[in-house]
């Protein structure tokens, strides 16, 4: 099987298995799922190394952005948070989980800054409106959160897909893609 088509069926179960698990109480079954997909992920890609940084470097971006959403009464986590007031770990493992798709069946964004903008300020309230949905989250102020959504996923997926092509651990048509050193 083609590692895109591998790379999108994996997120979907990750994404899934975070939100359910979360919404029934067993906050825990999301990030042992994306631990599994991400190793997958590790071993399907032709430079893991390079993933990683781009994959941590999401984490931590993730981690800090729904933090601010929910320090911000916008939007609250039934469970699954560490810290009071922060972002749950399966949240910020959905955060890493994403970030493995960007060089792969996300990776016609290279290139394409206005596309991973209009992405990100449709795709990353929506897909909040769908954890919503199926109990992950509840919004506190939907109006001011979708607001947020819209506009933070409408930077940050620009800004992973250019993290992405820094960072690119994937070879395409048989040609090295080198990611730049700083």
């Amino acid at each position: 099987m083609n590692k895109f088509v591998i790379n999108f069926v994996t997120f979907q179960v990750g994404w899934f298995s975070c939100v359910l698990g979360a919404a029934n109480g067993y906050p825990l079954v999301g990030p042992v799922v994306v631990a599994a997909v991400l190793l997958l992920h590790f071993n399907i890609v032709d430079h893991p190394r390079r993933e990683l940084v781009l994959i941590a470097l999401a984490g931590m971006m993730g981690a800090v952005f729904d933090t601010l959403l929910v320090r911000s009464d916008w939007l609250i986590y039934p469970n699954g948070m560490l810290i009071e007031a922060t972002a749950p770990y399966w949240i910020v493992s959905m955060w890493l989980l994403f970030a493995s798709t960007i060089n792969l069946s996300m990776r016609w964004m290279h290139d394409r800054f206005a596309a991973a903008v209009l992405l990100g300020a449709i795709g990353g309230p929506l897909s909040y409106l769908a954890g919503e949905r199926l109990g992950g989250l509840v919004f506190e102020d939907r109006i001011m959160a979708l607001i947020a959504l819209a506009i933070g996923w409408g930077v940050v997926t620009p800004l992973l897909v250019a993290l992405g092509q820094r960072f690119d651990g994937v070879d395409v048509q048989g040609k090295e893609v080198v990611a730049q050193h700083a």
